[in-house]
């Protein structure tokens, strides 16, 4: 049997090969950031999550800790602290699992299933309880407001555009920045 620290760098190098975009913080293998997309038949889908992730030294045979670092509406995630209720990771850990399932499977079945009578967000759960639509349209206000693909960066194209101008363009002049007045 490998040593957690091995199996650590396996699961993270099988991660960072996946589709997801993963940043390093601390230059250590125990906590990064993840980009996550909504599930595609989901309310969530178009919103863009920073995750955190926290790798305990024990890991596999602990679960990690997953926290939503911009603001997600669900029943089962705190508003205020981006902590996640999902017994898979919190209470029904197995060494078995390992982060590409955590965001291939356990992340999208939670947004897809949420569990409104078990909430960590009282406030989403009795609206998803009384009133479906009401619930789906906040979803979707959070997502246009908290997950934009561009406020975390997971579209660089977007957000590189001023390092391609060239010299050139930031030697004109004031006259030439500041234009003709409007009539």
């Amino acid at each position: 049997m490998s040593s957690p620290s091995k199996r650590r760098e396996m699961d993270l190098m099988k991660l960072m090969m996946s589709d997801y975009k993963v940043e390093m913080i601390n230059d250590g293998m125990h906590e990064f950031y993840v980009q996550f997309h909504g599930p595609i038949d989901s309310p969530y889908h178009g919103g863009v999550w920073k995750i955190r992730v926290e790798l305990p030294d024990a890991y596999p045979y602990k679960s990690p800790s997953i926290v939503f670092i911009n603001k997600m509406y669900h029943p089962n995630v705190d508003e205020m602290s981006g902590s996640v209720c999902l017994d898979v990771i919190n209470q029904n850990w197995s060494p078995m699992f390992d982060l590409v399932n955590v965001f291939e499977v356990f992340l999208p079945q939670l947004l897809l299933y949420p569990n409104p009578s078990d909430p960590l967000n009282g406030e989403a759960g009795s609206l998803m309880m009384r009133d479906r639509a009401a619930y789906e349209q906040r979803v979707k206000e959070y997502c246009q407001r908290y997950a934009k693909p561009e406020d975390i960066g997971a579209v660089p194209e977007e957000k590189s555009s001023d390092e391609e101008l060239s010299e050139n363009e930031y030697d004109s002049s004031d006259d030439a920045v500041a234009g003709t007045p409007d009539p």
